[in-house]
């Protein structure tokens, strides 16, 4: 079977997040698929040996987690030589995929892996529908029945992490219309539900 993204790179990348996650937040890792990418978050930062740019260079590896990364190499589940985001680089190049992307983000270390996407030719005649990517906000809007609370939603979406889920779902499904608050003279009340906007239920149905 052949894969939109090699084998080899998602799997080093989920290790990489249990082995260099920071376990002292209550956030968890998120592999997330998309249309044309795949997203690996896990929380915390790089040691302050490293950069984002040296880990597209030869370095040290430099385990947050050392009990853990420990086992895991001896498993061979991972190098001990801080080779692995240059494998991962290397393998996508090999499959003619961009390189991997790395960034910070809401403390969390985020790797972005970009999916082989297919270009269909259209005649003149036809106009080519978009399909829409699945963001964290369409997600929600998918998820809410009826009205709900905020802490359902984010238990329906089995996120820990309160300020990730609002700024990362919460806020811009608000920000787009997609959600309203059933009582927006008071935002911080106890009795707050969301629901879905007549928009959001557009959004819905083109899925």
């Amino acid at each position: 079977m052949e894969y939109d993204i090699p084998h080899a790179v998602v799997a080093e990348g989920i290790v990489n997040a249990i082995a260099h996650r920071d376990y002292t937040s209550n956030a968890s890792v998120q592999v997330m698929l998309f249309a044309d990418r795949l997203e690996i978050w896990n929380p915390g930062g790089l040691p302050p040996t490293l950069s984002l740019e040296s880990l597209r260079k030869p370095h040290a590896s430099h385990p947050a987690n050392p009990l853990i990364a420990e086992p895991l190499f001896l498993a061979k589940y991972i190098e001990k030589a801080g080779t692995g985001t240059l494998d991962m680089i290397q393998l996508c190049r090999k499959h003619g995929l961009k390189e991997p992307e790395f960034r910070l983000d809401d403390g969390s270390f985020v790797l972005v892996l970009r999916r082989k996407v297919e270009v269909e030719e259209v005649t003149p005649e036809v106009t080519p529908e978009v399909t829409p990517e699945v963001t964290p906000e369409v997600l929600l809007i998918n998820t809410i029945i009826g009205e709900m609370t905020r802490q359902e939603i984010q238990d329906a979406l089995q996120l820990k992490d309160s300020e990730h889920f609002r700024k990362r779902y919460l806020l811009p499904a608000l920000e787009a219309g997609l959600i309203e608050m059933t009582i927006p003279d008071k935002p911080t009340s106890r009795k707050q539900k969301y629901r879905v906007t007549e928009k959001g239920h557009i959004s819905k149905a083109k899925k």
